[in-house]
């Protein structure tokens, strides 16, 4: 069996840690959906619904708006 530790009983360096970790991922999730909406469909990998269920829903710590960012979207030269 598994203790649970309160967020006040974790170490102030370890909450830190936690709450910038959020953070980061939660700007890189709003940035992602913002490139989605704004970008034209014929540029996005798969569909645009599917990106953004997958941004949304994972609980990623980044992985799957960066992912996004390199592998969803197609550049054009």
């Amino acid at each position: 069996m598994v203790a649970k530790t309160r967020w006040t009983e974790l170490n102030p360096v370890v909450r830190r840690l936690i709450t910038i970790a959020a953070g980061a991922e939660g700007v890189l999730k709003i940035a992602a959906l913002i490139d989605l909406a704004r970008r034209p469909a014929d540029q996005i990998r798969g569909s645009r619904a599917g990106w953004a269920a997958a941004i949304v829903v994972t609980n990623s710590a980044g992985v799957v708006p960066i992912l996004y960012f390199k592998r969803g979207r197609i550049r054009r030269r």
